[in-house]
């Protein structure tokens, strides 16, 4: 059997998020390497998000290399990858989901927030929820990784950080938590917590069945298709969080309408089996309240 290259960016995060995948592989006898590259979003920190192009330009180079065939796989955390995904680059499994909450860093040896610093935060999802939470609150963009954001939060350049658990989790850094935010405090992006592997169209992947969990594939479909229908790319303040039982799937959408400036939450229940159609259902509800 062939060496499966895994393709992912370079970051700590990133290996460390690969090489999950790549455990898998090792318990299933498989042989991997890691392909390691630096992305377009991981070179243009100067600027938000927002103006470079969005969230897919974490991915935009690991696509290359699965199309060319310098990678077998590609891993992602699935709150960064785009709504719309090339029909050639399908995603073949999504792992267990990590706890997916948002939480509240301060600086070491912090014990409440300095309002008189910003909040980092590059999200405008997080940003509009972080200010009905505290509305004395400024919010700045903060870019880079998980460990030069904090490296600036403990200089003095931000009075608190808001970023995902799982990603703090994952790096084993656990201690730098302060407090995790409830999702009916501050609504996760869709996907949060969830590795996406991604392959190549029509290509054998059948050992990727015992590592997707079913249950949260479907939770995360339904929460993509909440956001795609609204057109919402990962960089829109749209968010969905949805929780698979045994026979119903809850899912709760935050919906931002641009022309008016306002936002809502709602929330919604169906079939497990028709995640992506209650995500959708739930969207069309939401936007019809400003119409």
């Amino acid at each position: 059997m062939k060496t499966i290259r895994i393709g992912t960016r370079e970051s700590k995060l990133a290996v460390i998020q690969s090489e999950i995948v790549a455990e898998y592989l090792t318990s299933i006898g498989r042989e991997y390497e890691l392909v390691k590259m630096k992305t377009t979003g991981d070179k243009i920190l100067n600027k938000t998000l927002e103006k470079i192009g969005g969230k897919g330009l974490f991915v935009k180079e690991l696509d290359h290399a699965l199309l060319d065939g310098r990678s077998d796989i590609s891993v992602h955390s699935l709150k960064d990858m785009p709504m719309e995904l090339p029909e050639e680059l399908p995603i073949i499994a999504f792992s267990e989901r990590e706890d997916p909450r948002d939480v509240l860093v301060l600086p070491e040896g912090a014990t409440e927030i300095d309002f008189s610093k910003p909040i980092g935060s590059s999200s405008f999802r997080r940003r509009i929820q972080i200010e009905k939470l505290y509305p004395q609150a400024r919010v700045e963009s903060v870019r880079g990784n998980v460990q030069t954001r904090l490296k600036k939060l403990d200089e003095g350049q931000y009075g608190a950080l808001v970023l995902a658990a799982a990603g703090l989790i994952r790096l084993g850094l656990e201690d730098r938590i302060h407090k995790f935010f409830e999702p009916s405090e501050i609504l996760p992006a869709a996907g949060q917590g969830v590795l996406a592997v991604q392959g190549r169209k029509d290509e054998d992947y059948s050992w990727a069945f015992g590592f997707n969990d079913v249950n949260t594939e479907r939770e995360v479909r339904a929460e993509r298709a909440f956001v795609k229908w609204l057109d919402g790319g990962c960089t829109s303040p749209i968010a969905a969080f949805a929780v698979c039982g045994e026979d119903q799937l809850t899912i709760e959408g935050l919906y931002y309408d641009e022309a008016s400036g306002k936002w809502h939450r709602e929330t919604l229940s169906g079939s497990p089996y028709a995640a992506e159609e209650l995500g959708i259902e739930l969207a069309k509800t939401m936007k019809g309240r400003y119409e």
